[in-house]
């Protein structure tokens, strides 16, 4: 029985406010027109005062209202484009390494079982972890080094890989599937492009609320410009995660490429 006034009592209460003002406002006018007693224009004003209040908490909450629901809105839209963004990760690597495992097992190697099961993390990662707004730094760092134990085991060619950490915490949260990026470039246009003395040099670095992530490889001079949309989706993804609290560097010679990322966690 209660039910629907418990449910909407923010309105009726002050509706009813509204009416028993205007009610009061109408009945002390004509009181104060028939006797002319300051009284009666005192409470007139009163009731008239009343009324004007109401109203104007339901324009100020009506407004609250709309802002709430644009607020909410430009949430929705924002998670909306975060999950498209990192459904858009590159699926170069997966490719190739699909491809690999089917001459690993053409050649019956030994290799083969082991490059499934690092896949089948990587790929669980991607889609459960991945899902999540923040995971912890230590997950992260496990994915990226999975990531590189799969490309160590692949390469027919000889690859210097270093990964060089130094962290406080490994507990920290951020966002996943962020430094990736940046991982996936610097082999599919270094390591993949070169036929030999290919390298690449991680750096991560975490000092309080302080992250650096560095990377550096080197690459086959070519004269065309390398696209995608791989920078393009993590430079949207910084914006909506970390707005003005991160930096992303790149710098290239001709044959050594540097990116640099900075977040303020």
């Amino acid at each position: 029985m209660f039910r629907p006034f418990l449910r909407y009592y923010q309105i009726i209460i002050p509706l009813l406010v509204i009416i028993i003002s205007l009610i009061g406002m109408v009945r002390f006018k004509r009181l104060g027109e028939m006797s002319r007693l300051e009284i009666h224009d005192y409470y007139f004003r009163v009731f008239q005062l009343v009324f004007f209040l109401s109203i104007a908490f339901f324009v100020v909450r009506w407004v609250f209202n709309l802002w709430k629901e644009y607020q909410a809105l430009k949430n929705d839209k924002n998670e909306a484009e975060l999950m498209l963004l990192k459904s858009k990760i590159d699926p170069h690597f997966f490719f190739n390494t699909l491809n690999n495992l089917y001459g690993l097992a053409i050649e019956k190697s030994d290799q083969a079982p082991e490059v499934i099961l690092k896949l089948s993390e990587i790929m669980r990662y991607t889609i459960y972890e991945g899902e999540h707004k923040y995971v912890t730094l230590k997950k992260e760092i496990e994915y990226l080094e999975q990531y590189l134990e799969i490309h160590k085991l692949r390469y027919k060619k000889q690859v210097d890989i270093f990964f060089e950490q130094k962290i406080d915490d490994d507990q920290v949260k951020i966002a996943p599937l962020m430094f990736i990026i940046l991982l996936e470039n610097a082999i599919k246009h270094g390591a993949e492009s070169m036929v030999d003395s290919a390298y690449i040099s991680i750096n991560l670095t975490v000092m309080g609320s302080d992250v650096c992530f560095g990377i550096e490889n080197n690459f086959k001079s070519r004269t065309e410009k390398v696209t995608g949309i791989g920078l393009k989706n993590l430079r949207r993804r910084l914006q909506l995660l970390y707005p003005k609290r991160h930096e992303l560097v790149m710098r290239s010679s001709d044959t050594v490429y540097e990116a640099i990322l900075k977040i303020k966690i």
